[in-house]
């Protein structure tokens, strides 16, 4: 984590904390509805939309694309830069440049219309779940906690069965990786990769994983980011009470 590395060089100086999206006071006291953000004494120096999303265009957000070298390198040197302001006595300075940085995502009340194609070659779209709960899990290849999750997906597709709908959706990763990981998954559930209009639709996905829950009538029941310890747990929950 490039922040973890920067806070590192300030040995005995800065300590570096890490929270989970929905248990951040800080993020609840600041809006920030997405991750990743980051905070420097309570200041919010970068919020979701600095770091772009999937599909992101260069130059619409302050580091997209972020996978790009050149953009994570300029986030460590703002980050340098910003510390530094900071254990100089200046955090005004610090707050006074980052007073106008945005937390908005675009909200989602509703599935979102889209239209891909499935790794069959079939057509995905969101009329094809209508009258069904539907759970929508945007991963990725390179997500390690995503592994876990797509594994009970499967599970939770033998619990509901026709009661829910399941779309998996791959973001920024090899078409191969993606077939190479759902062979030994549930074929149950519909695989697509998604492109970047889908995730625009979606509210602008800014990380993975990230799942929508939607009820029978395609309005959002929750939105759940990150990989908290009781994800699955929450999700059911949320499920068992759309499905009764």
């Amino acid at each position: 984590m490039l922040a973890q590395e920067v806070a590192a060089k300030y040995a005995g100086r800065v300590t570096f904390v890490s929270e989970n999206f929905g248990d951040s006071k800080l993020a609840d006291r600041f809006g920030v509805k997405g991750y990743p953000a980051i905070f420097l004494d309570e200041v919010l120096i970068a919020a979701p939309r600095d770091f772009g999303y999937f599909g992101e265009k260069e130059g619409t957000g302050r580091y997209a694309p972020w996978r790009n070298a050149d953009n994570q390198a300029k986030f460590k040197t703002d980050l340098t830069r910003m510390i530094d302001l900071i254990l100089a006595g200046k955090k005004d300075v610090v707050s006074r440049e980052h007073a106008g940085t945005s937390t908005s995502l675009a909200a989602v009340t509703s599935l979102p219309k889209f239209k891909l194609t499935d790794l069959s070659g079939k057509p995905l779209t969101a009329e094809q779940a209508s009258g069904r709960v539907v759970m929508v899990e945007f991963w990725a290849t390179w997500c390690p906690p995503c592994r876990s999750t797509l594994e009970w997906l499967g599970d939770l597709k033998k619990k509901y069965g026709d009661n829910i709908a399941i779309l998996a959706l791959a973001v920024e990763s090899p078409e191969d990786k993606v077939r190479e990981t759902v062979s030994s998954l549930s074929p149950d559930l519909h695989w697509a990769i998604t492109d970047a209009a889908t995730a625009q639709a979606f509210g602008d996905i800014t990380a993975v994983p990230t799942m929508f829950l939607f009820d029978r009538s395609g309005k959002t029941a929750s939105v759940m980011y990150g990989a908290p310890p009781d994800l699955h747990q929450q999700a059911e929950k949320v499920l068992d009470g759309l499905i009764k």
